[in-house]
This record gives C-alpha cells, structure tokens and sequence, in this order.
C-alpha cells in the first residue's frame, strides 16, 4: 500500500563529489556534496546559495569534482559541518557548521596540482575531474535558496587500476563509490559510517534489524 508521507529529504542517493574550488584569497576551498548527475561530458551540481563553493563557482567559473571511494568516508565526514565562508550562515550554525579554512587539512586530505584549472585536485580520489563552468540557473521560487550549475569536464584523471584493461572505460566491478543516501553514506550497499550531516539536519535513524 502506498502512502503520502509528504517527505522532508529527498536524497534517494547519489555519488559523493569533494569539489576544490578557489576562494577570493587563492586559498583552496573543498567540499563534500551528493547533489550531481552526469550526462555525456557535462555534470549538473546542485548547491545552495550560502554555500562558499557557490560563490566560488560564480567568481571563477572553474571547479575540480573528486569522486570519493567509499574508503574515504571518515575524511568526508571531517568537513560535513565545516563551510569555507568567514562568516557562518545563521542557518548553517544551527545546525552545527563552523568555519574551516583549510579544509584539505581538516580532512586529512592532499591537493595535488591540475592541468586546466586552477583549484586542485585530491590525490587520495581514484576519479577526478577538472571542470568549467557553462551555465547557472536558479533553483527555488520566488526567492532562490539554490543554484544548478552546469559545468563540462575538460579533463578526467583515473587510478589505472580501476580501468577495464585496453579502454578507456572504468570497471564498473572495481569502482566503489561513496553513496548518500537520505543523509547516511553507503558503499556496496552497506552503512559504512554515521554521518555528522544526519544529525545536524536531526534525520531520524532507522530500525535496521527489522529486515
């Protein structure tokens, strides 16, 4: 029997995507989203317009998407609740983010130099892709709280590894990607970690034994 629960979250899961991007400073700005779709050589992210990656991306029009292995889980999770903007969002603050600068070190993380773009790319990320930014358009009426941004990727780096040997293709066997789904990480369809950003926005948990 179907309900309508009118749901609050609709995050029925998607990749997780660490984005580099550059600050007005030149300092690196990195963070974690799960609002991002491919279709041919162009993605579209959703991020909200407090987000200091927003500002970035319109400042600059360049960005760096690390897909994220679900091994990295516990690095991600260091700066769900970080922003790079100085001054922390009334929102953002109720729901515990606070103010990072370097949020490669706060994760544990390392930036490695990209070809294309200026912001650099994660090196412990199997896939990562340097992109630009062709369109932004404006999500919510009447009063934007979001912007879908459209950007195409230049260039992709790829561990060898995780190629189908002889092509240009990743191994769909080989690729674990780290999976939110309604605010908790999963990799192989499993939970792999708790997440900060569930118990920030106050998601319920549920009763797994029930299966």
């Amino acid at each position: 029997m179907h309900v309508v629960p009118g749901l609050k979250v609709l995050y029925f899961g998607t990749p997780v995507v660490l984005i580099s991007s550059r600050n007005p400073d030149g300092s690196a700005n990195l963070a974690p989203m799960s609002s991002a779709w491919w279709l041919g050589q162009t993605a579209v992210l959703g991020l909200g317009n407090t987000s200091q990656t927003t500002e970035n991306l319109r400042r600059y029009g360049e960005c760096v998407l690390n897909l994220v292995p679900s091994g990295l889980v516990a690095e991600v999770d260091r700066i769900a609740l970080t922003t790079g903007a100085p001054q922390v969002p009334p929102r953002k603050l109720t729901q515990g983010y606070r103010h990072v600068a370097d949020k490669f070190a706060e994760a544990g993380l390392t930036g490695q130099p990209s070809d294309l773009v200026r912001p650099p790319r994660v090196a412990e990320c199997p896939i990562q892709l340097e992109c630009r930014v062709t369109a932004a358009h404006p999500i919510g009426t009447p009063d934007p709280w979001g912007t879908a941004f459209h950007v195409d990727v230049l260039r992709t780096h790829v561990e060898q590894d995780l190629l189908i040997p002889g092509t240009a293709y990743v191994d769909p066997h080989r690729w674990d990607p780290l999976i939110m789904k309604f605010c908790d990480f999963f990799g192989g369809g499993t939970n792999v970690h708790p997440s900060r950003l569930a118990t920030g926005w106050k998601m319920p948990v549920a009763d797994i034994a029930r299966g």
